[in-house]
């Protein structure tokens, strides 16, 4: 992961895993104007310092100079993407509704400036329409907005991985209460299929060794799943780990005989995104019917889990 375009990565998008590498910097071309102006990467490598030094000193006046050197950076390089996702970064950051509101409706609708290109201004769109999502306490508007960005076609692969998040989420909210469909080989070899698990509770568990609450959980799943896999408590694991060996190494350390899914990917895991994981430790419960019956199964996952065979 490059350094300087994920600078005000957290500051954007929060914990929600969103993808966009490369874009502040992406070589355009550039008329004699742009030429004689230093180079995007130089300036922003130099204002970055100045904004992260503010918030530090002081949250308050750390968002009104991010704010002014995004404006700045929009106003002299409105082809790059960075400068908006800083002004993004404010609408997040911001206590003052008129304000956030006001941040978030330009930046919807920077298709109608001349000098931002459609394609920095369909990904700024839908990044933010996204990050609205993530962040609407009302499910029938985040299910509203999830709904328009999966409806948004376009070829453009950065565009495209938004809209698979958004896929994601949406089948997420969805899938509460329904069938839920998972079949892969396991790490270990084992092929797993859970439409033929009926007849018994299972935990689906996303987690990483790199990930400390994840780690944290271990002793909880493994007292939960010791005391009742004879009654008909089973668990998948999808790790959404990197390093195959230092999974296999943690598995045989801590005594997980679960089947674990991993493809190597992290967070681009293709399950966590098919099934819109954005953050872990994630642990879902399948009741006997096969249907997904809890999308937060770590807190009281014992109890649950006893709740659920008892049915």
């Amino acid at each position: 992961m490059k350094l300087l375009p994920f600078v005000f990565f957290g500051l954007v998008f929060g914990s929600v895993p969103f993808v966009c590498p490369d874009l502040a910097f992406a070589k355009k071309e550039k008329n004699s104007e742009a030429a004689e102006k230093p180079p995007f990467k130089e300036v922003f490598k130099k204002l970055d310092g100045q904004v992260r030094s503010a918030l530090k000193k002081d949250k308050t006046e750390g968002i009104k100079e991010l704010e002014r050197v995004g404006r700045m950076l929009s106003k002299d390089y409105p082809e790059e993407f960075m400068p908006y996702a800083m002004l993004s970064a404010v609408a997040r950051m911001t206590s003052d509704q008129k304000k956030r509101d006001s941040l978030l409706k330009e930046l919807l609708n920077l298709e109608s400036k001349k000098t931002v290109p459609a394609d920095v201004a369909l990904l700024v769109h839908v990044q933010v329409k996204m990050q609205m999502a993530m962040t609407n306490p009302d499910n029938d508007q985040k299910l509203k907005t999830l709904k328009e960005l999966v409806a948004i076609d376009s070829k453009d692969p950065k565009v495209a991985r938004v809209i698979g998040q958004a896929k994601g989420q949406l089948k997420k909210m969805e899938a509460l209460g329904k069938p839920l469909a998972m079949k892969f080989k396991a790490v270990d070899g084992r092929k797993v299929d859970l439409a033929k698990m009926k007849g018994k509770v299972v935990l689906i568990d996303f987690w990483a060794t790199w990930c400390g609450p994840c780690v944290r959980e271990i002793p909880s799943v493994k007292k939960t799943y010791d005391e009742l896999h004879e009654e008909g408590f089973e668990i998948i694991g999808v790790s959404l780990d990197s390093d195959k060996k230092k999974l296999e190494d943690f598995l045989v350390k801590n005594d997980m005989p679960w089947p674990q899914f991993f493809d190597g990917k992290g967070w681009k895991t293709s399950l966590a995104q098919e099934h819109g994981i954005s953050s872990i430790p994630a642990m879902w419960l399948v009741d006997k019917e096969g249907n997904l019956v809890d999308q937060n199964a770590r807190s009281g996952l014992e109890e649950k889990v006893k709740k659920y065979l008892a049915k």
